[in-house]
C-alpha cells in the first residue's frame, strides 16, 4: 500500500515519459510509448542466422547466405533486434555519445524483454560486451555495448563479465573501410582477460551494430582460445 502510494505521488510530481518522444506514460515500470517500442522492435525482414543479414522470404541458408557464405567467422550465429535503420538506427547514434548512457540501458532491458526466448534458446552461461578500447572509452565516458549487456544478462539472471574481454591496441573507425580493410583493422584487437574463466562455457557476446562482423569475430576468436565452447552473438542492428 505504501509503496504504491509513493509511487503514485512520485508520478504527479515526475510525469513518467518516453525516453525517446516525451510522450506521457501510464505506467511508471516501462520506458518507451507503444509507438516507439513497435518502432524499434519491428523487424519486417527473414535473417541469416550466421551473420544476421536481412534475406529473403524463400533463401538458402544451410551455409549462410550469399553476403557471409565465403567468409570464415569465429562466432556460431547471430541474432539481432532488427536492421540498421529508422528509430533503433536514431537509438544507436545517440548512445554513442556520453549523454546516451540512459537510453542504452532502457534499450537495452527493452531488448531483453522482447526477444527473451531468443536469448533463452541459446544457453549462455555468461554474457560478455564487445568492449572499447580504454582511451574511446574515456572520451565518450561509457560502453553501451556494456550497458546492453547488463541489461540482457540482469533479465536473463546470467552472470554478466564486462571485464572478460581486453581491446588491447586503438583501431581506426570501421565506417570509412572496406570489407577487406575492416577485417585487417579488427586483427588481433582483442584478447581475454587473465582472470577470464570461459573454459567450457557458452558465450552470449554482445554489440550495438553488426556490419561486416569483423569486429565480434576478433572478440570471438579471443573467447575461444581462452577455452569457450560456443560464441554466439547478439546485436541491436545490423548494417
Amino acid at each position: 500500500m505504501l509503496p504504491d502510494l509513493a509511487r503514485g505521488l512520485r508520478d504527479l510530481v515526475y510525469p513518467n515519459v518516453c525516453v525517446r518522444c516525451e510522450s506521457l506514460l501510464a505506467d511508471s515500470a516501462i520506458d518507451f510509448c507503444p509507438t516507439c517500442v513497435q518502432a524499434i522492435t519491428h523487424d519486417p525482414f527473414a535473417t541469416c542466422p550466421r551473420c544476421s543479414s536481412s534475406v529473403g522470404e524463400f533463401s538458402y541458408l544451410a551455409e549462410g547466405c550469399p553476403r557471409c557464405r565465403d567468409d570464415r567467422f569465429h562466432f556460431d550465429g547471430v541474432i539481432r533486434l532488427g536492421p540498421y535503420d529508422g528509430l533503433l538506427r536514431d537509438c544507436i547514434l545517440s548512445m554513442k555519445h556520453r549523454a546516451g548512457e540512459t537510453l542504452a540501458e532502457c534499450v537495452g532491458l527493452l531488448w531483453a524483454r522482447h526477444q527473451e526466448a531468443c536469448f533463452r534458446e541459446i544457453g549462455a552461461d555468461v554474457v560478455i560486451p564487445v568492449p572499447l578500447h580504454w582511451w574511446r572509452r574515456l572520451r565518450r565516458g561509457y560502453n553501451q555495448s556494456e550497458c546492453l549487456a547488463l541489461a540482457v544478462a540482469a533479465h536473463l539472471k546470467v552472470p554478466h563479465s564486462p571485464s572478460a574481454l581486453k581491446r588491447i591496441r586503438p583501431t581506426k573507425s570501421q565506417v570509412v573501410l572496406t570489407a577487406t580493410a575492416r577485417r585487417e583493422n579488427l586483427k588481433g584487437a582483442f584478447r581475454a582477460s587473465r582472470r577470464t574463466n570461459v573454459s567450457g562455457r557458452k558465450v552470449l557476446l554482445v554489440d550495438d551494430v553488426l556490419t561486416t562482423g569483423s569486429t565480434v569475430s576478433d572478440a570471438a576468436r579471443a573467447l575461444k582460445e581462452a577455452g569457450a565452447s560456443a560464441v554466439h552473438v547478439a546485436v541491436l542492428a545490423h548494417r
